[in-house]
């Protein structure tokens, strides 16, 4: 969802920049459906990348087993970037009761 929005706003940002430059002898009949076209090509490039599966995701067996307590939860090491940030997660999950 968050890239769809990401392209649609510089689809939108490009647009509103070609519309304010455009002058009268250049916008005599190509300015609204050279808009239309620009949207909708932005839409449909938009939601291919969208829609495309997340790539490395793998489902563990594990995720189904039952868990040893009501405090208990499953989870895997976070990876952080330089400033913090979690990025992503690496190894199996492993069950951690507290």
């Amino acid at each position: 969802m968050k890239k769809t929005l990401t392209t649609l706003l510089a689809a939108a940002t490009v647009a509103a920049a070609l519309a304010g430059s455009a002058s009268t002898a250049s916008a005599q009949r190509g300015l609204v459906p050279g808009l239309l076209g620009g949207f909708v090509a932005g839409a449909i490039i938009g939601g291919a990348i969208a829609s495309r599966p997340a790539q490395g995701y793998v489902v563990y067996p594990s995720y189904g087993a039952p868990l040893q307590g009501p405090s208990c939860y499953w989870t895997r090491q976070p990876v952080y970037d330089p400033y913090g940030n979690i990025v992503g997660w690496r190894g199996r999950p492993v069950q951690v009761c507290q």
